[in-house]
């Protein structure tokens, strides 16, 4: 592999600036893989690309794709899991719309209905009773909501549980991650509240029309100038199955319709919904089918130096569909973790863009 270049900033330009002042109050979830520490470099990277339609065909946090949509694209975001998708609607979709203070005075009122199937299904885990009784009761009144308010308001419910819980992750049901932050001790009642008016502030118009898609990266179309990358590469240890870390947030987003719980896991967490991503056996194959299907696209392809396939693997599948393929270092450098172990398992960030 041949590294062309080494993305340190982006390029000081109005636009970029504004797209990179706007992304940088992006509600943050605290998600396997986001980027919002690359959105300069990556803001720069496609405005140097250029063109009109953009897909982030994986949109995780959502961030990647508000900054496309800030740079001026007109955006297609899609992820497989739903809370990523409704995220996307909120904010990326979403022109104008903003949940007012009735709206929240509402939904943080009594409940609507006597449900109590989150009560009663995680009783003992995560949250406190307080907090449980709260998000069957707001479920409630979300229920009457629709379109982009009701997106907007299970956004900010998800943010809200993501924050409350330590590290931001449903595998562990005990408190040892707790570090006494103020966000641990918020009433997911309150969480709530300020996590909607964050949502709310980022809201804008960018005169073009966007979608949030929640699907298959396989069953989407074409006709997009910029394809944006950055699938659940398989790690070559542990995995990076994100059913198994959020799957409390996947459930709240739908409010478990449709989904199945697995009763007998201590987490009560979700049957793992399949992708050839997440597999070293199936990943490259499934790279070199996503390539083709957007061959017609410049692809721009997020890659981490601890994931399977290697990046020389990746360059040359790319190179099967791409007549020219360049690789960029990120000037970036993370860590998962704050143990001490975390520094054996720093990764550094690559960029392969295929014209």
């Amino acid at each position: 592999m041949t590294v062309t270049g080494t993305i340190t900033a982006a390029p000081a330009t109005a636009r970029i600036q504004r797209a990179v002042t706007r992304a940088a109050a992006f509600p943050r979830l605290r998600y396997m893989g986001s980027k919002y520490k690359l959105v300069p470099q990556l803001a720069g990277v496609f405005a140097e690309i250029g063109g009109s339609r953009a897909l982030d065909a994986f949109s995780g946090s959502g961030v990647v794709a508000y900054t496309l949509k800030a740079l001026g694209y007109q955006v297609t975001s899609n992820d497989f899991l739903s809370f990523p998708s409704i995220i996307a609607a909120a904010t990326v979709e979403n022109q104008s719309e903003r949940l007012t203070a009735e709206d929240v005075d509402l939904i943080c009122g009594p409940p609507a209905d006597d449900r109590d199937f989150i009560q009663s299904t995680f009783d003992g885990l995560y949250f406190d009773r307080e907090d449980r009784v709260f998000l069957d009761s707001a479920w409630s009144h979300i229920d009457t909501l629709a379109g982009a308010r009701q997106a907007l308001a299970i956004s900010a419910l998800v943010l809200g549980a993501a924050r409350k819980q330590p590290r931001g992750v449903f595998t562990v049901t005990d408190r040892r991650y707790d570090d006494g932050r103020r966000d641990l001790r918020l009433p997911l009642r309150q969480h709530f509240r300020e996590r909607v008016a964050e949502y709310n502030a980022v809201v804008f118009d960018s005169r073009q029309e966007s979608w949030a898609l929640c699907g298959d990266v396989s069953a989407l179309g074409g006709g997009h100038d910029v394809v944006y990358l950055d699938p659940p590469y398989a790690p070559p240890k542990d995995d990076n199955c994100y059913v198994k870390r959020y799957h409390f947030l996947e459930g709240l987003s739908v409010y478990w319709r449709g989904q199945r719980i697995m009763e007998g896991t201590r987490t009560k967490k979700l049957a793992k919904k399949y992708t050839p991503f997440s597999y070293k056996r199936t990943v490259t194959q499934a790279l070199r089918e996503t390539f083709t299907q957007f061959k017609d696209s410049t692809i721009v392809l997020s890659y981490s130096s601890n994931a399977v396939p290697d990046a020389g693997t990746i360059e040359a599948v790319l190179r099967e569909v791409k007549g020219s393929v360049e690789v960029r270092h990120m000037d970036h450098r993370y860590s998962f973790g704050t143990h001490a172990t975390a520094a054996r398992r720093e990764v550094s960030e690559y960029l392969f863009i295929g014209r």
